[in-house]
């Protein structure tokens, strides 16, 4: 039972973020979620694109 107790002691040092800085903090992965994955799919569009007209310039 000491095991649980010092969960429940360390718990209670925790320090929780606000609903306000969950919020930001949300919306702030969101829009990197966005930002990478349009990068990186115009960057994968860009580099197809280069390797298709370089594999035409042999055919």
């Amino acid at each position: 039972m000491s095991y649980i107790k010092g969960i429940a002691q360390e718990m209670k040092k925790v320090t929780w973020p606000t609903a306000k800085q969950v919020n930001k903090f949300t919306w702030t992965v969101i829009m990197m979620i966005i930002f990478f994955g349009l990068y990186f799919a115009l960057t994968d569009f860009v580099f197809g694109n280069f390797i298709d007209w370089l594999i035409s310039l042999g055919a």
